[in-house]
């Protein structure tokens, strides 16, 4: 017996697409947009990214909640969906590399001096600085899921001296893993270049704040690709104007998009970019979500089921 798919983002062009894909590997289920749901007590499951609000407590027959991407802090905020109803967020869907290429760019960026050149030519000024080896450049990954264990390990195969820290001990080949408090203070003494990518739960909430930045050793880089609400942009801003840290990559931030005339749009030290860094790609994120669909048809769980008390 078919069952009903309700798929919807903000944007209809997305959800003509996904649309498409979901229809094409599964002809025998039913697949609709938003526009299209004349019976919402028929919809079993919800594809997701950005639903609108309060539409959940239509769907009384919602059997689980599929994430279009991997953080869910915004989903769990929701109070109309019930506490009890799965959410599966997506484990990659192709993310991994590109996080890892986002977070390569910035700290090779770091290594190169590419962020004080840029600076220099806005000055007119014509320098040259002292190179410095991968080796010599101590990174800090925050987080060790799926995406940050990739990221690590890049980094390493770079051939950079990459420690990271997580919730609870992980062991990664050619990574120092540190985990717990100590293993976190450990981490941010130890890194020339701090690394974000932690999700957004409410134990990573306001972690970098001016005494976590400021545990940084002088003339330090962050990047944060995790979770806007991780950091403490105006305790940044300070450090970077009083010359403790060198400079931040960020994409993304405490209100999104980043309003104009924000100090950070304009900072010399600081690059933005628009929440880029990994994007959901569609074909892998539609064959994750059809084979979790396979799994709670033959009775058993999904890959990437959410724990509500982690917030991930």
């Amino acid at each position: 017996m078919a069952i009903m798919i309700l798929i919807h983002t903000p944007s209809p062009k997305e959800v003509a697409a996904y649309l498409e894909l979901f229809r094409a590997a599964l002809p025998r289920q039913v697949f609709i947009a938003l526009d299209e749901m004349h019976d919402p007590a028929a919809v079993e499951y919800v594809i997701t990214w950005g639903p609108p609000p309060a539409l959940f407590a239509g769907l009384p027959a919602l059997k689980a909640v599929f994430a279009l991407g991997a953080g869910v802090d915004k989903l769990l905020a929701r109070s109309d969906l019930a506490p009890a109803t799965p959410i599966y967020r997506l484990l990659d869907g192709g993310m991994a590399q590109q996080m890892a290429e986002y977070v390569r760019f910035g700290v090779l960026s770091y290594q190169r001096h590419m962020d004080v050149y840029r600076r220099q030519q806005a000055a007119g000024v014509w320098k040259m600085l002292a190179p410095k080896l991968a080796a010599e450049v101590r990174v800090g990954v925050l987080g060790l899921g799926e995406i940050g264990r990739a990221v690590a390990l890049a980094l390493a195969a770079d051939g950079y001296s990459v420690s990271g820290w997580s919730r609870t001990p992980r062991q990664l080949a050619g990574v120092d893993c540190l985990f717990g408090d100590e293993g976190l203070d450990e981490l941010l003494a130890g890194s020339d270049v701090l690394a974000c990518v932690l999700p957004s739960t409410p134990e990573t909430q306001g972690l970098l704040d001016a005494g976590k930045l400021a545990a940084l050793p002088a003339g330090a880089m962050l990047i944060n690709a995790g979770r806007g609400d991780l950091l403490d942009e105006d305790a940044l801003l300070a450090l970077l104007d009083s010359g403790h840290l060198r400079c931040a990559q960020l994409d993304v931030f405490a209100s999104e998009p980043l309003p104009a005339g924000h100090r950070l749009w304009s900072h010399p030290a600081v690059t933005v970019t628009p929440h880029i860094a990994a994007i959901t790609l569609r074909q892998q994120a539609v064959a994750q979500i059809v084979a979790n669909l396979a799994r709670l048809a033959a009775g058993g769980d999904g890959l990437g089921r959410v724990v509500r008390e982690r917030g991930y």
